[in-house]
C-alpha cells in the first residue's frame, strides 16, 4: 500500500508552517511523500532536513500539476482521496480506503470545485471545519490501525531514545557539515 499525500492551494508566506506540518505529519505517520503543487523550496528544505535528521524514506516533490497527478496516479490503479469537511465521514469510508495505493488531498485555501468531483472520494474527519494536519494525522492513523505509531526510522543522523522521564537523543552518524 502506497500512501502519498497532494498539497495543494499553499500560499508560500501564509501556508508555510502548516504545509511543514502537514509533510512532517505524512512522513512521521507512515506515508512515502508529499507532492506539492506550489514551487516552495524551503518547504523540500525544511523537511529534507527532517528525514536527513531523523531517518526514513519520504520525498517532497515541488512544483506538481495537481491535475495531472490525479490523473496519472488514477491510471495507475490508485484512489484519490480529497480529504474536505463535506465529506463521507472517516468510519464510514475507511473501509472503502483501507489497503489501497492512496494519494491524499489536503487543501489549503479555498480548493476548486471540480476536486470534489476528481476525487474517488471526498472523506471528512467529523463534518466541521478544523485543522488539515489533525484530519490527515487521524485518517492515517485509522488506515494503518495505529501501527505506524511503531515505525523504526532507518538511515537519519539521530535517534529518538523513548523515556518516561527527559529527553534522549542518540547521535547514530556524523552530522553532515555545511561548508
Amino acid at each position: 500500500m502506497a500512501i502519498v499525500v497532494l498539497r495543494i492551494g499553499h500560499r508560500p508566506v501564509r501556508d508555510m508552517r502548516i504545509t511543514t506540518h502537514v509533510g512532517m505529519t505524512a512522513r512521521a505517520l507512515g506515508a512515502d511523500g508529499m507532492l506539492l503543487a506550489a514551487d516552495d523550496p524551503k518547504i523540500k528544505e525544511s523537511i529534507d532536513k527532517v528525514v536527513r535528521r531523523w531517518g526514513g524514506d519520504f520525498f517532497v516533490k515541488i512544483g506538481v500539476d495537481w491535475k495531472k497527478e490525479i490523473k496519472q496516479w488514477k491510471e495507475n490503479g490508485g484512489m484519490v482521496v480529497h480529504l474536505t469537511m463535506y465529506g463521507l465521514n472517516l468510519p464510514d469510508a475507511i473501509g472503502e480506503i483501507a489497503n489501497r495505493d492512496l494519494l491524499i488531498i489536503v487543501g489549503a485555501e479555498k480548493v476548486p470545485a471540480s476536486l470534489y468531483n476528481l476525487a474517488d472520494l471526498n472523506v471528512a474527519v467529523g463534518n466541521q471545519p478544523h485543522s488539515e494536519v489533525a484530519a490527515l494525522a487521524l485518517v492515517l492513523d485509522h488506515l494503518q490501525d495505529g501501527e505506524e505509531l511503531h515505525g523504526d526510522f532507518t538511515g537519519g543522523e539521530r535517534k529518538i531514545v523513548p523515556t518516561r522521564s527527559g529527553k534522549r537523543v542518540k547521535q547514530v552518524k556524523p552530522v553532515a557539515s555545511c561548508g
